[in-house]
């Protein structure tokens, strides 16, 4: 069984390979799958991006373990939610919204409560550890998800900026910028004729080399999304991009 872990903890600290500890003890067979560690702190809606972004990728049964967690300890709850062919682990706090909205069927999720499947002492600033990566390996095992405590109603808690469409126009913003500086919007991938930056008109190419050099671009990105970018360059420093401008997209 398949455990991909995606979180804000980065690699200097140990945190990772505590988890990943965890979870090949209780599972030593468990295949352990990195997404990403580098999602900006506290940064929920790019937790959620990310995951969207990539857990189709992954074979059935996958538990996705995803913490980008600034309320642990809080009063917020962990839980395990189980939707289409995928367990998805970590706090309540809307880090699984955009995967769980486009996977089919209802959600089930539940409370983890029960001490017997999590660590013997539970450190309130560090529940991946404690209770998400046991949790992760013995749902990996096979364990069924409601022995790991009460039933719960899933409930959308992310504040996702949805595109507005306009006609024939779509109106969005950058939300991420991934390394190499692109900027990723809130707008879907579509057949666009040009798109407005800035009061600037922006090509929309089928591939990065078609782009412009050294001016912005837009293209179908692999997270589904339109993107804003500059061929061999890092647009978001060259143009000083921000998170929260807005693009202009004209449909054909």
């Amino acid at each position: 069984m398949v455990v991909a872990l995606l979180t804000d903890f980065g690699t200097q600290d140990g945190f990772v390979g505590a988890m990943k500890g965890v979870i090949l003890s209780i599972n030593p067979g468990a295949v352990v799958v990195d997404i990403s560690h580098e999602v900006q702190p506290f940064n929920i809606l790019e937790g959620a991006l990310l995951l969207k972004a990539h857990y189709r990728y992954f074979p059935r049964g996958t538990v996705f373990l995803a913490v980008v967690d600034p309320g642990v300890g809080s009063e917020r709850k962990p839980i395990a939610v189980r939707c289409g062919d995928y367990f998805f682990v970590g706090p309540d706090n809307g880090i699984f919204d955009l995967v769980i909205r486009e996977l089919e069927g209802p959600p089930s999720a539940v409370i983890l409560e029960k001490k017997e499947l999590q660590l013997p002492r539970v450190n309130n600033t560090f529940h991946g550890r404690d209770i998400f990566a046991p949790t992760a390996g013995y749902l990996s095992r096979g364990v069924p998800l409601s022995a790991f405590g009460r039933k719960a109603e899933y409930t959308y808690r992310l504040d996702f900026p949805e595109a507005r469409f306009e006609g024939d126009r779509v109106r969005g913003k950058i939300l991420y910028f991934d390394r190499f500086g692109n900027a990723i919007t809130n707008v879907p991938c579509g057949d666009y004729s040009h798109g407005e930056f800035r009061g600037e008109n922006i090509r929309v190419v089928p591939y990065f080399q078609a782009g412009d050099r050294g001016k912005l671009n837009l293209i179908c990105g692999s997270f589904g999304f339109m993107e804003l970018f500059t061929p061999m360059a890092n647009a978001r420093e060259r143009f000083d991009l921000r998170l929260g401008e807005e693009v202009l997209l004209w449909k054909l």
